[in-house]
């Protein structure tokens, strides 16, 4: 199986219709690949909080009337031009209420928004996406063909009880949009590598790029496998990575050291 991870570069000097279409073109130059990820909030930057509310996008299946946003549309169309499985990272989503929400979107290769995720857990300790977003509360997985994916984003990277969640909901990977610091890189990396280890899963966590709304981002979008080791790790600018996964690594990995089966709590 054959995945890339597309890091961008959240400049705020390029517009987000201009962003968008730029992305659509780097997915469609993915073609052989069979998914493909972005990574979190990347049209208008994970800390940029004052845009999230004039950004925030409606989805498919919105109530009757609603539009459906245009980074959806353009993913949808991308995806289906590609014949991938597309994580388009997460956009701010405006809900049937009014609520916000930091959810990501996963289109089929006919185009079809199958999954969408809205992250549960909030960065900025009463502040920022803290306050401005509402809270997720389902665990989502998404099953492709060949291995069933787990969903999360950014700051849920953190919180382990969330994977061993989506473990028993069957996923074999993890797929991790982010718009992560680069002052806490190192937590990156290792947090990656630590929820890997213990679920005996590959991870998928995509950052982005550049400097937007003062943050540097920390880039280093990087690949796991089930066993702990670094497949492939990106530098600090724009940059796709590509790797090939072999879904019976998992079960392979899961059998010679079982230690899932002694799970206690």
């Amino acid at each position: 199986m054959r995945a890339s991870l597309i890091q961008i570069d959240v400049n705020p000097d390029e517009s987000i219709n201009s962003r968008r279409r730029r992305v659509g073109s780097l997915i469609r130059e993915q073609r052989g690949s069979d998914l493909v990820v972005l990574p979190e909030l990347w049209t208008v930057g994970a800390f940029a909080y004052e845009r999230f509310a004039d950004e925030a996008e409606s989805l498919a299946g919105a109530p009757a009337g609603t539009p459906v946003g245009a980074t959806v549309r353009e993913m949808s169309d991308a995806a289906r031009e590609t014949g991938v499985w597309l994580h388009a990272g997460s956009v701010p989503e405006r809900g049937a209420d009014g609520t916000l929400y930091n959810t990501s979107l996963v289109f089929s290769p006919d185009g079809e928004l199958v999954r969408s995720y809205r992250k549960i857990h909030r960065f900025g300790f009463d502040r920022g996406e803290a306050v401005l977003m509402g809270a997720g509360s389902q665990l989502v997985t998404v099953p492709l063909p060949e291995l069933t994916l787990g969903l999360a984003t950014c700051y849920d990277l953190r919180f382990p009880e969330l994977f061993r969640g989506l473990v028993d909901a069957g996923a074999h990977a993890f797929v991790v949009p982010a718009g992560w610091p680069e002052r806490r890189r190192a937590h990156w990396t290792l947090l990656a590598r630590a929820r890997a280890v213990e679920n005996q899963a590959y991870v998928l966590a995509c950052g982005t790029a550049g400097t937007h709304a003062g943050v540097e981002q920390a880039g280093h979008s990087i690949v796991v496998d089930p066993w702990g080791e670094v497949l492939a790790e990106a530098g600090a600018g724009e940059e796709v990575l590509t790797v090939s996964l072999d879904p019976a690594r998992v079960a392979e990995t899961r059998e010679v050291f079982p230690a899932l089966k002694d799970r206690v709590l």
